[in-house]
Order: structure tokens, then sequence, then C-alpha cells
């Protein structure tokens, strides 16, 4: 909940000076006398009251723009006033606030550590509080001990009962609402993100915090972007890019469905595993093998969940073992992409720019 706008009574003072004949001396602290007592403060009682009323009175006030109504894994969130007391589950959830200058509201966050930072937002990581020591928001206690007005993250991951994790019924129960970043709130629909999907939330989430004008500004700079990679290479063959977080076989890779194949195919790239109904999935090394890409992406990150997990370099030289007679094997071709890009948020979109320049590099030279 808000903490309603601080009231300072102001409490005058007046004073007088004697003077005069005695007669006119006593009439003088007469008049001083009925002046004080008439402009004295009221009461400590009373003034709490006062208070107390004027602060209730301005936070029933409704404020301009509210409430506001939005759709979320198939629930509706009504907000009566901006939240004030945000926490973020898995990084992007975060840096998309950030990106619409929503820090201060933001009281809670979780561990990133691993991948560099986007440009001038570890600073105001840094200032937030840490309520979990991995990408996962806290065990289920802590998390209902923050009494958080608003919850933001892009899986159902951590609203998971078995895990120990506080559940989205029990979080609105405590005045706590969830919004579930691109829509990924089931298996289903993390296979039907789109891109649209990140400018819908930064719609959303600019009514929620009543900034419609900041997530329009936003959103015409990304679809600037994002025009500018789609011009530079509208003429260019498709490269044929394999997308994959190692392993010798199977191998974890990404299918043609969801958020990393969008990217791709808005990046100039052809999926080579676009036959594959899945988003991260698993894909047997004959299959790599057979489909000879041009190019890998892969995903970078250097902890999960607290443990080291395999270099970017080496999970490409398992790759490239695969496919050892693809061009990509051949020229070790291949870009770590920070595998926070490959979740839905602000940093998505900027991601595809990125993928470009990795695909075709001549189409960015001056």
């Amino acid at each position: 909940m808000s903490r309603p706008p601080r009231i300072t009574p102001t409490i005058w003072r007046r004073h007088a000076t004697e003077g005069g004949t005695p007669i006119m001396r006593r009439l003088l602290v007469v008049a001083v006398a009925l002046t004080l007592t008439a402009c004295s403060p009221a009461p400590a009682t009373q003034q709490a009251g006062q208070e107390t009323g004027q602060a209730a009175q301005q936070a029933a006030a409704p404020q301009a723009g509210f409430p506001v109504t939005v759709e979320n894994c198939g629930r509706e969130l009504t907000f009566d006033k901006p939240p004030a007391k945000v926490v973020t589950g898995y990084h992007p959830s975060l840096e998309t606030l950030l990106a619409l200058g929503l820090g201060d509201q933001v009281a809670g966050r979780t561990n990133f550590s691993e991948s560099p930072f986007l440009p001038g937002q570890q600073e105001q990581y840094a200032k937030i509080p840490e309520i979990s020591d991995t990408i996962m928001l806290p065990q289920k206690e802590v998390m209902l001990s923050q009494g958080a007005d608003f919850v933001l993250d892009n899986a159902m991951a951590g609203f998971d009962a078995a895990g120990g994790y506080a559940t989205v019924q029990e979080l609105e129960a405590a005045g706590s609402p969830v919004y579930i970043l691109g829509g990924w709130c089931s298996p289903e629909e993390v296979l039907e993100f789109t891109i649209d999907d990140t400018y819908a939330d930064l719609r959303n989430l600019g009514a929620i915090f009543g900034v419609p004008d900041r997530a329009d500004a936003l959103i015409a700079e990304l679809q600037s972007g994002l025009a500018d990679v789609t011009k530079r290479v509208a003429d260019r063959s498709p490269v044929k890019v394999l997308a994959t977080d190692g392993g010798k076989g199977p191998v974890n890779a990404y299918g043609g469905s969801g958020i990393t194949h969008q990217m791709i195919t808005a990046a100039g790239g052809t999926n080579v595993l676009a036959d594959v109904k899945g988003d991260y999935t698993e894909v047997s090394a004959e299959k790599v093998s057979a489909a000879q890409p041009e190019a890998v992406l892969i995903s970078d990150y250097s902890t999960l969940r607290g443990e080291d997990m395999p270099s970017s370099p080496a999970k490409a030289a398992e790759a490239f073992a695969i496919a050892k007679n693809s061009p990509a094997a051949k020229e070790q071709r291949y870009l770590a992409l920070p595998v926070a890009a490959q979740h839905p948020g602000y940093r998505n979109i900027l991601a595809i720019a990125d993928i470009a320049r990795f695909l075709h590099p001549d189409a960015f030279t001056p």
C-alpha cells in the first residue's frame, strides 16, 4: 500500500509588548492572552485526529486516470492507485520497470549475477534491497512478509507451491497482485509469445503505474529501432541459425515457437529447428548435425540458482563438435546471447539488433 503524504501542521505564534499606562498595560496583557489563546495550537490528540482525517481523505480521493483494470493470465487486475511497494522476480522484470523510470517504486528484487547489466541499470539495481540470493523469488513466508502491493515476474515457476513458493492466489489474498510478463502463464502460452506481447506489457505497466506517456515513448523508441533493423536486413539472405544452451546429446535448443524463434526471424535469420514445436526443448544430436547451421546463438549465463554453469565457449564447442561439418563449425561463428534476453521483458527487443549485427555485420557498417 502507498503511504499517505505527511501533513505538517503550521503553528502560528504572535508576540506582544507592554507599554503605556498601568490600565493600558493590563488591557494589553488581557488582549495578548486572548490572542495567544485563540492562536495556540490545538491539543495533540485533536491535531492527530485532524491529520488522520486529512490523510484518510487524501488516500480515499480518486487519482487521475484510476482505477485501472488490465488482464493478465486470464485474470482481471484492478488498481485504484499506482503501486508503491513492488517486488520483482527474474531480472528482465526489473529491467522493464527501470526502463520506464519506476525504480523508486521497487522495494525488493532477486539476485542477478549471470551476465552484464543493461547500460545505466547496475547502479539502480544496487540501491534496491535484495530479498533472494538467486533469480527466484524467496520462499513463501519471506515473500508474504514483504507486504508488496505489486509483484512482477516473467514465469510461473516462482509461484509453485510444490517448490515452497507463495502461489498467485495466496499473494493476491495478501494484497499483492501478480503480473506475469509476456503472457508466460502456461507452457502453451509460452509457445504463443510474439514480440507484440512485449509492447502490450509496456502499455499495461504504463497504465498500472500511471505513466502511460512514458510507456508510449518507450514503445515508439523500440519500434523505431526494430524498424531500422528490419530495413537493414530486408534485402539480405537469411542466415541459418541454431540457438542452443549446450549439451552433447540430446541438445538443449530452441524450436520454432516462442521468443527466441521470434528474435531470430526479426534479426534476419532462419531457425534451423523451426519445424520443432517448442521453445526451450531437447533435440537429438543427429537432428542438430543435419541442420547445417551457418551461425550459432549460445544462451549465456554464468550461474543458475546459485550454481556455476558451463561457459558460452564450452557450450559452443559442444555444438560445433556435433555439427562439425557445418559452416558455423568451420568458421567457429557464435554469439553469446544473455539468457535474460530470451525471456519476456524490455531487453528482448533490444537483443534483436545485437543478433542482426552478428548475422549481417555488413548491414550496419557506416
